[in-house]
């Protein structure tokens, strides 16, 4: 009996590579495709103002309300704040990739890695709620302004309207440093993994050619690294659209995407205009792909 099975499986390759991938498929799409569905059913409902039940009857009335100015500045406040992340982390991410790629030893590169991935084995909970006593009043970034005596600085620039707020731990600012943070390690290792695949008889190629060091890196290094950029962006870029815990731990009276869509279905129990609230990310994702195909990004890939 077993040899007939083993022969029969032998014989068709086909057979089982589909037994193989049947199960992950089938999570795929009854979990995430389901899910997903299910969601946009959900948003194309509406919550009844007297009754507070949901009316399971297809409108576009939710949809309309996203366009109310309230949440087309929660729109625009979260966006903006995932393309300032993504770009900090890109400037701070990509020299430490280029070292890391072309000069470290390996003695080093391993240190890196390590130092680099290190804070992904801890809880990202813990991990946010160190910057709330770091950013703090009394943390330590406020400790050191006070022995430079720039703490006088540090208050002025905390009275900026926008980004300023009482403390760094309740501020636009906080917010932004955290999620640099947060986000930066899955900059770092698709930017380095992008610069190793660079062939070193490139560069010297540009090199050999006469261009100068500023000239081979914006010609040769810069567009073969772009689709590692892009590949850490599509992460940095999409984790904070959706992010709830660090506005909510570290944000004033100013929502941003993932806090509404947390109050609307929690608090509120809108849950159709949770839904609809939660599609908003998923256009501006699938629309920041489509660009990004356009360049020419996954092509490297």
């Amino acid at each position: 009996m077993l040899n007939r099975l083993s022969t029969y499986f032998y014989l068709r390759p086909k057979v089982v590579l589909t037994l193989f991938l049947l199960p992950p498929l089938l999570w795929f799409l009854v979990v995430y495709i389901g899910s997903l569905i299910t969601m946009l059913i959900n948003s194309f409902f509406y919550l009844d103002g007297f009754t507070g039940k949901v009316v399971h009857e297809f409108t576009l009335k939710t949809y309309a309300k996203l366009f109310d100015p309230t949440n087309l500045q929660i729109f625009s406040r979260t966006t903006i704040m995932a393309a300032s992340v993504t770009i900090a982390c890109v400037i701070i991410a990509f020299p430490l990739s280029y070292y890391m790629a072309r000069f470290a030893s390996k003695r080093m590169k391993t240190f890196l890695y390590l130092a680099v991935t290190l804070p992904l084995w801890s809880s990202y909970v813990v991990r946010v709620y160190s910057w709330k006593l770091i950013l703090a009043q009394e943390g330590i970034i406020s400790w050191f302004a006070h022995l430079i005596h720039l703490n006088w600085l540090l208050d002025l620039y905390l009275q900026l309207p926008g980004i300023g707020g009482p403390s760094l731990s309740i501020s636009a600012t906080g917010i932004f440093i955290v999620f640099v943070y947060i986000w930066l390690p899955y900059m770092v290792i698709p930017i380095q993994t992008a610069l190793e695949r660079v062939p070193k008889s490139l560069i010297e190629a540009s090199g050999d050619l006469g261009a100068t060091p500023a000239q081979t890196f914006r010609s040769v290094l810069l567009p073969l690294a772009f689709p590692g950029v892009v590949a850490g962006s599509i992460f940095t870029f999409s984790l904070t659209l959706g992010d709830f815990i660090v506005p909510q731990l570290f944000g004033n009276s100013s929502f941003y995407i993932g806090k509404a869509v947390l109050t609307y279905q929690g608090t509120s129990g809108n849950i159709p205009l949770a839904a609809a609230f939660t599609m908003g990310p998923i256009v501006i994702m699938i629309t920041y792909l489509l660009i990004a195909r356009k360049l020419g990004a996954f092509d490297a890939l």
